[in-house]
């Protein structure tokens, strides 16, 4: 867990100032009814077109709309463009609400929540298909669970700073920095779950460990985020791979042998039925993304290209954090407080010593996520550190934020300010004390308030509405917004007016390894 002091100078001159990182946000949301229930309605074409617009489009349903920002050097930045989007949303939703939390909100029966529609090319016939897919394997009801991701960078001035100076050693690095986090990402999800309640719709179609809160809603008395437990993005199947971390190789290697493995159950289901698609493949991964991790390797794609080729192609260009809740008591889901902790923890993950993982860690990592997952707020919990043994999560979180501090101290100094080190001593606060998580306060409003966790819900999304629309938009900036709108629906004919195949010859050079 060292840190270079070379590393924490360059860090806090003038060559690398905070200004410099790079971040992004998607932030998931499904829009429900007035009553609290999931839309029924389709994307409103007021948004555009969610298979070309760059700023909106939908994840798994055509109700679960996903919030993109462009690339900031700045958080405050991201936000800003976070928000003008939401309120550019809130324009064109009439009566609709934006559901503010992670867990879901009253859903029915499991067919009846509706897939992603991304128009009639070829490729967006595969997002959908891919879409049915991943409810036929898991369920549609486990896809409508939402999060933040969390996309950051370092820029090539930074890169050479640190004296990194080809692709290879920035990919081997940005490795390092995956393999870090995932042994520590489990104090995120204690920082900055929100989700231990969830309401009793959803878990009246699962089997589950949950305790009654009150009618309406479940939970447990110390979890975090239910999000990133087995409630949420877990699978039997995948509990069976085993991809490695450890270099571009190696993780590109194991991933391809998953895409290629055809799993008997989904086998069993078949890719077509009654002439019609239901799955891309009986793979275990039907593609790259289908693979649920709390963080993963990215670089943009070329059309057609596959993930795992672009990055063996061009490396590692960013990493994309995944574990990270929608806080419910902020409108946007997320702050430039939180982001700036990101920020120095995702460093610090970089810059710290990162010894390869092995078979034993990874069961290990996901037995800790599990812990934090259920009872991370627990008095004298205790973790497994692969290095030492037993740890409580209080001395482990502690050493964490000690190291974030230092990294803290040089972005400030490097940027003039003081916030860096601000918000990890907020975290602090949060760690020596799990009444101040956003968890222990989504479960202190609703016993304070004798609501269940669907009426808490309700009056955020209201909050949040209302936070929106006291504030619209310029004129200005709603005719850039319009303008995107119709060019991303005009880019989506041109699409679809571009295929020359069939969709089987499509999807037999699109699943091409």
């Amino acid at each position: 867990m060292q840190i270079n002091p070379a590393h924490l100078k360059t860090l806090a001159g003038p060559a690398s100032g905070a200004h410099l990182l790079r971040r992004g946000v998607e932030k998931e949301s499904l829009r429900v009814a007035q009553d609290g229930s999931l839309s029924k309605l389709p994307h409103p074409p007021a948004l555009g077109s969610p298979l070309t617009h760059p700023s909106i489009t939908t994840d798994f349903s055509e109700a679960q709309l996903e919030l993109i920002t462009g690339v900031h050097a700045n958080p405050e930045d991201c936000l800003i463009q976070l928000e003008d989007v939401h309120r550019f949303v809130y324009h064109n939703l009439n009566d609709e609400l934006l559901w503010p939390s992670s867990m879901p909100c009253i859903v029915g029966a499991d067919q009846d929540i509706p897939v992603g529609q991304y128009g009639s090319s070829n490729i967006g016939k595969a997002k959908t298909v891919y879409r049915l897919g991943l409810g036929l394997r898991y369920g549609r009801l486990m896809q409508t669970i939402s999060g933040i991701h969390y996309n950051f960078s370092l820029p090539q001035s930074l890169w050479q700073a640190l004296g990194v100076n080809s692709q290879d050693e920035i990919t081997h690095h940005y490795f390092s920095l995956i393999r870090n986090f995932r042994r520590w990402s489990w104090l995120l999800i204690y920082l900055f779950g929100a989700s231990p309640a969830v309401c009793r719709s959803f878990t009246n179609q699962l089997e589950h460990s949950l305790q009654p809160f009150d009618e309406g809603s479940q939970h447990l008395p110390y979890a975090t985020s239910l999000r990133m437990g087995p409630l949420g993005y877990q699978s039997n199947a995948q509990s069976q791979l085993n991809i490695s971390y450890n270099s571009l190789n190696e993780y590109a290697h194991s991933m391809e042998a998953a895409l290629r493995w055809i799993y008997p159950e989904y086998e069993a289901h078949g890719v077509t039925k009654d002439g019609k698609y239901q799955q891309l493949n009986a793979a275990v991964l039907q593609i790259e993304n289908e693979f649920y991790g709390t963080i993963r390797p990215k670089r943009r794609t070329n059309p057609g290209e596959r993930p795992v080729a672009a990055l063996r192609a061009r490396g590692v260009e960013y990493v994309e954090v995944r574990c990270m809740d929608l806080n419910p008591f902020l409108p946007a889901g997320i702050s430039a407080k939180e982001m700036r902790f990101l920020d120095t923890f995702l460093l610090y993950c970089l810059l710290a010593d990162s010894p390869s993982d092995s078979e034993a860690e990874i069961k290990k990592i996901g037995a800790n996520q599990l812990l934090v997952v259920e009872q991370g707020r627990a008095p004298g919990l205790e973790l497994y550190m692969l290095t030492q043994g037993s740890i409580s999560r209080l001395d482990w979180g502690n050493e964490i934020l000690n190291a974030c501090e230092k990294i803290a101290a040089a972005l400030d100094s490097a940027a003039g300010i003081s916030l860096y080190q601000e918000t990890v001593a907020e975290q602090r606060i949060k760690l020596n004390d799990p009444q101040e998580t956003p968890s222990a306060h989504v479960l202190k409003n609703m016993r304070d308030q004798a609501i269940p966790f669907f009426r808490f819900s309700m009056n955020q999304a209201l909050a949040h509405k209302a936070h929106f629309t006291d504030s619209p938009m310029s004129n200005s900036q709603l005719e850039q917004f319009n303008a995107q709108v119709n060019t991303s629906v005009i880019e989506q004919k041109a699409i679809e007016d571009a295929d020359s195949e069939s969709f089987a010859e499509f999807l037999e050079h699109y699943l091409a390894l």
